[in-house]
Order: C-alpha cells, then structure tokens, then sequence
C-alpha cells in the first residue's frame, strides 16, 4: 500500500495515521491488542481486509499511543487519553464525522468515544469485544480474574520473543500467518509494552456506557471465539439500543482469519448494500516443468555442482515466467508450478523454458492445462484443474510440452502448433483427455 504514513499530535504525543479508498463516508478502524500500520499489509489476507474495508468508505486507521509507529514508552495511558488520540486523527484527517469500527480490545475505546461524542459518531461497529476485562460478578461473569490478567501481562513480557497469543487468538493459524503474526507484534510492542497494554485494557468497564449509545450500532461476534465469548457480544447488543446482533461462524478472534465473513456484514451495515457474492474460483492457466533425469544426473555432478547448476535453472525458469507473465506459485527441487492469465502466454512460455534449459544441457518436461480452480486469499491455488495439469506432466517425455485440448482449443489462431498425442487416462481423473504436444 503507497498510501503515506502521516502523523498527528495528541498532547505531547505523536500519533501515526494512514488514510485509504475515497468513499462518501468516513470509518475510522480502532485496533485491538496491537497493529502496525506498515507490517499490517504484509500478509495477503490481512491487506485483503483492509482493502475491501477501504473500498466502500474512506478508511481512517492508526496506531494506539505506545504500539507500531506512533510514539512508544508512553506508560499505561487511560482511557480518555486514548480517546484523545481518536478524535486529533479524525482532525488531522479532517474528519468531522466517521463511523467508528472497534474490534477487540478497540470495541470498549469505541463505546466510549460513541457516548462522548454522539454528534461525530455515524455509527458503530463491534467486533469480538467485551465490556468489562477483569473481575467477574453476577452481572457480567466472564471477566477474567484480577490474578489471570496480571499473570498473562507477566508471561507475555517475559515470552513476547516467541508468544503473541496466538492460542486463543487463532488456534487455526496457519504457519505464514502465525510468522507474520509474530513479525507484526514484536514490530509493534517492545515486551514492557505488551505487559503495559494487557494491565491497560485490563480497567475496561464500559458496561453503564452502553445505554447511552445513540447511533446505529453493529455488534459481531464469532460463536466460538476463545478470546472473547460471544455471549459478551450478545450482553452488549441487549444493552445499546437498537443495536443489531450477528453472530459469526468459527473460533478464530482475529480478523484476519475468513475477513470477507465479517466485512460482508459491515458494508450491508454501513451502506444498506449487500456485496456481490464473492468467489473463490477463477479461470487460470496451469503449467508444470520438471526436470528428467535429474536425480542420475545431481549423483554424477556431486551435491557442489548440483546445487549450482539447480539454482541457474531456477534463475532461467523464474526469468521467462517475468518475461511472459507467469505467476510463480510453487517449486519442489528440480520443478515448478506457476499460473497465467493467458493460455497463449503460458504454452509460449513453457516452450522458452525447454529452450533456455538445453542451454544449459537440462532435459524438461512440462504441461499447460486451462481450468477453474479455487484461489482463497492467503492460500495456494487448488481444484481439479491442478491435478489434471499433474497428471499430464507425467506423461509427457523429456524436452516435450504437453498441452490439454482445452487449452489447445482457447489458443487457436494464435500461432502457436501442436501435435495430436492422442487420447490419455488420467490416473485419478474421469474420463480419457485428449493431449497435444506444442512445437
């Protein structure tokens, strides 16, 4: 994202700011536990929400005094002074008025900014948060224990190296998710200002506030959220008047897990406009390369000049996908998995690959098949199509192309020549496929 970082003076301390999209209202994103507003975008799931967010109001985001790039070593400010910094970023942005989106540990900064300032608040958005964060009674039971919150504050400082509390906060993450996880909290807390951040939080009680929100209000909760307890979400929406409860699928707290779940709810709220079902699935081009005989030929060459020969191959395979616009997705060794938004493209550039490798005396087989496959944000491409573009690099020959007639039928008039291989069985696949061999 090229948008710039600015910066905004709440008191005696400079607060970061970041302004995306250009719709015709303003939302201001209230952070939970920690954000980055750099590093944010570094993961393809999260930049996904914060683009989708962005693409129907003006989307005003910031870092919380003490966290990401807004001035540290700060102390355990209050509640007010963080409210403060809401309403100097809303000026800088030159924001009279902004829905207000607080999830985690931002919801109860939200409520509090909502009640304060009704006549700049056009609505608000809660997610995943609580109104009270420590100490349990008849009213409000799930509060964690005075003792449990000190001894969270304790273990993350004293593991904030290696633990962000992904156990609770995703217990579905993935390992690239989990590292840029990590990556985003050590960027964005020292480990003395994560212990200040877990104390801070820890004195929210916002429960006599609720009453008094006047605006349309959103409260979102996922059933099994282990972080926050969707029966805190139901107490909240019972609580603000006229407030809408949506209770959500899945145990997941962050947002970036499944964000299209929860943006799809917030833009229906904001703009009274549900969003096109969103799909998954596109048409691609797939191809593979691998490389025949390699295993004979790395014993001969020994593991020194294997190595070196292996990585001029990834440089001449990586520098004709540049050249044709090929999408790398995967190498496994001595082969590649790469996709193309255009199946002349894809079989041209399969055919330069063979070419570019016998310069470097390597045999290379591979295969283009066009198909639908599913392509969810942050995960590999996978569907039926993957497999078939599999199987035929299998059955082709070294220095051979193997193309699919479904391909071969989408490129003609193009140029490009084939040669009829005939009909195949695919192992795993239905049905015999008719093969072609690009010359």
């Amino acid at each position: 994202m090229t948008a710039p970082i600015r910066y905004t003076r709440s008191g005696d301390v400079n607060i970061a700011y970041q302004v995306t999209g250009e719709g015709p209202f303003d939302l201001v994103l209230v952070p939970g536990f920690f954000s980055h507003l750099e590093v944010d975008w570094e993961y393809p799931a999260h930049a996904h929400f914060l683009e989708r967010l962005g693409s129907f109001p003006r989307l005003i985001r910031f870092d919380k005094r003490g966290t990401g790039l807004s001035d540290r070593g700060v102390g355990l400010p209050d509640f007010e002074a963080r409210m403060d910094d809401v309403r100097a970023v809303m000026d800088a942005a030159e924001s009279s008025r902004a829905a207000l989106f607080g999830y985690s540990e931002g919801g109860p900064l939200s409520v509090l900014f909502a009640a304060t300032y009704p006549e700049r608040t056009r609505a608000l958005v809660l997610y995943g948060t609580y109104a009270k964060r420590t100490d349990p009674d008849a009213d409000y039971p799930w509060a964690p224990t005075r003792e449990d919150r000190a001894r969270v504050a304790r273990e993350l400082e004293e593991t904030w190296g290696e633990n962000v509390d992904l156990s609770t906060m995703a217990p579905n993450a993935e390992p690239a998710m989990a590292l840029w996880f990590h990556r985003r909290g050590r960027a964005a807390l020292s480990p003395a200002g994560a212990r200040d951040l877990i104390l801070m939080n820890s004195k929210a009680d916002v429960r006599e506030l609720l009453p008094s929100i006047q605006c349309p209000t959103l409260v979102l909760h996922r059933g099994g959220d282990l972080d926050a307890r969707v029966e805190e979400g139901r107490y909240i929406a019972e609580r603000i008047p006229g407030a809408r409860f949506v209770e959500l699928e899945g145990e997941d707290h962050l947002l970036v897990k499944n964000p299209d779940q929860i943006v799809d709810e917030v833009e229906v709220f904001l703009t009274g406009a549900r969003p096109a079902p969103h799909s998954d699935r596109v048409l691609a081009t797939i191809v593979f390369t691998d490389l025949v005989g390699s295993t004979a030929r790395a014993r001969d060459l020994g593991d020194a000049r294997w190595a070196a020969l292996l990585a001029r191959h990834n440089e001449a395979v990586r520098r004709e996908l540049a050249r044709f616009s090929g999408e790398e997705i995967d190498t496994a060794g001595d082969g590649f998995l790469a996709l193309f938004d255009g199946p002349a493209r894809a079989a041209r550039c399969a055919l330069e690959i063979r070419t570019a490798l016998a310069e470097l005396a390597l045999d290379v087989k591979a295969s283009v098949h066009t198909g639908e496959i599913e392509r969810r944000t942050g995960e590999k491409p996978r569907g039926l199509a993957i497999h078939v573009a599999a199987r035929i690099v299998a059955l082709a020959s070294g220095g051979e192309v193997l193309v699919s007639s479904t391909t071969r039928d989408l490129v003609e008039g193009s140029g490009l020549e084939f040669e009829d291989r005939g009909e195949h069985e695919l192992k795993g696949i239905e049905g015999p496929r008719r093969l072609f061999a690009a010359r």
